[in-house]
């Protein structure tokens, strides 16, 4: 008795010091019912393509280059280019020329001139590039009319639009795949073949941010929509390319899933200036501050530190890591690989006996890991994935897999719920900024079925 009672103290005095599953006071956003007749996508298929029939939405920053990555990959047909603008669209139908296709059907003069496009019974697959509140009607038509569909990032903003596009791939059977190009960059695919061999030991914690100062970008986006987007919400409104390979190294709704975050931000300082500047008007009440730092814990306990800064002078960084029970990468800012000793072998370290926990390895042979832990597929698409580009050649390669699944019939490599995780951090910083910094509950959008598959794997034939 006195054992039991002792050991009842001991767990009283533990709780308050942060060892309980969850924090005390949670906020929880409702997670609505799975309509009737409808069933998840994880792991879905649909019948193969032998040729991808596309139609493009939006041809302004980021349409027309992926209208040319696309014309450089075997197998596609370009069937149609649309956007407000008729001039754009005409610059696309000159680039296909240059590149030796066909004159795609154009479709221009309307916001609604895309759902012609989506009408046509002879295209398998819509791509996305709208500024990003337009993303969602576009792809649920597109979904609701037999076409898969690619978002841009972030393809959804709230956590309606989320569950829309959820529910609408679910009840169409329709591919609903996010944009999200870093992923397939060198360095974070080969650091994620690099944890599934168990280099790392167990992954504990990881970060990834967008940290991107856009003085010079700013006036390029059409009627200023992204500085207007700033201007009125608060919170880590652009988190994917942090937080998307960050989720899969942590394999989640993979055998783990985000269980809660709590966001903190600075006052919005250079918003405002940059408002006056670009605008010539006064923006007391600017919504976003400089910078959204978010923490999440996910049910497995694992830790994810996720930023966010479009404002402040800083170098390019995604501050991509990795940190595991036996070994480190980290991207930015410097590209650093540390691993105990043990964890390597002679045919990649002749000093591999004596690694140390606190040194990061060598430069050359950080190098010659990296290359040697690039998957298969990648080492044969690397030479042409950089020649095509794409941020380096990380959109090719995207765009390479999306259609090499599509025509063999095999899941995607990201689904509609990576997207509804990677974009979820918008909303829900902000309900925790909102709200002191408290922590709120990350929804199961899969409603329940996270745990089924077990592991991330990139599908082949």
């Amino acid at each position: 008795m006195k054992r039991f009672v002792s050991l009842l103290i001991l767990v009283l005095l533990l709780v308050p010091f942060g060892l309980s599953a969850q924090p005390a006071k949670m906020i929880k956003t409702k997670v609505p019912k799975r309509p009737a007749g409808q069933q998840d996508v994880l792991q879905l298929t649909a019948p193969p393509l032998e040729t991808v029939r596309v139609g493009f939405i939006g041809l302004g920053m980021r349409g027309p280059d992926a209208v040319e990555r696309f014309s450089q990959i075997e197998g596609t047909d370009i069937k149609g280019l649309c956007d407000v603008e008729a001039d754009r669209v005409e610059e696309c139908q000159k680039l296909l020329e240059k590149l030796g296709r066909p004159r795609a059907v154009g479709y221009s003069g309307s916001t609604e001139a895309y759902k012609a496009m989506c009408d046509r019974d002879d295209i398998d697959l819509i791509y996305i590039c709208t500024d990003w509140v337009h993303h969602v009607p576009l792809a649920v038509y597109a979904m609701e009319h037999g076409k898969h569909v690619a978002i841009e990032v972030p393809a959804a903003m709230t956590l309606d639009e989320i569950w829309l596009l959820i529910n609408t791939s679910e009840r169409t059977r329709k591919h609903c795949m996010m944009l999200e190009n870093c992923v397939y960059d060198f360095f974070e695919i080969a650091v994620l073949n690099m944890a599934q061999q168990g280099l790392f030991g167990e992954v504990l914690h990881v970060e990834g941010s967008y940290l991107h100062n856009l003085d010079d970008f700013w006036p390029e986006y059409w009627n200023n929509w992204r500085l207007n987007y700033n201007m009125k919400h608060r919170g880590d409104i652009y988190p994917t390319h942090g937080i998307g390979p960050d989720c899969q190294v942590l394999n989640i709704h993979r055998g783990d899933r985000m269980e809660y975050l709590v966001a903190m931000d600075t006052k919005p300082c250079n918003g405002p200036k940059v408002v006056k500047r670009l605008m010539n008007q006064e923006c007391p009440d600017f919504q976003n501050g400089d910078q959204t730092s978010t923490l999440i814990r996910t049910v497995n306990g694992k830790t994810m530190l996720i930023q966010h800064d479009v404002l402040t002078p800083r170098p390019y960084s995604r501050m991509y890591q990795v940190v595991g029970s036996d070994g480190y990468a980290s991207k930015y800012p410097v590209r650093q690989l540390l691993f105990r000793a043990g964890m390597l072998d002679e045919t990649e370290s002749p000093d591999y006996q004596n690694l140390n926990a606190h040194a990061a390895l060598p430069d050359s042979l950080c190098k010659a890991m990296l290359q040697k832990y690039l998957p298969p597929f990648v080492q044969e698409l690397e030479e042409k994935a950089r020649q095509v580009g794409g941020h380096g050649g990380m959109d090719f390669i995207m765009d390479y897999r999306l259609v090499y699944c599509l025509q063999n019939g095999l899941p995607l490599d990201m689904d509609v719920y990576d997207m509804a995780e990677w974009c979820c951090l918008g909303p829900l910083t902000r309900i925790s900024l909102e709200n002191g910094s408290a922590p709120v509950a990350v929804p199961d959008f899969t409603r329940g079925a996270w745990n089924r598959v077990q592991g991330f794997r990139y599908a082949f034939k």
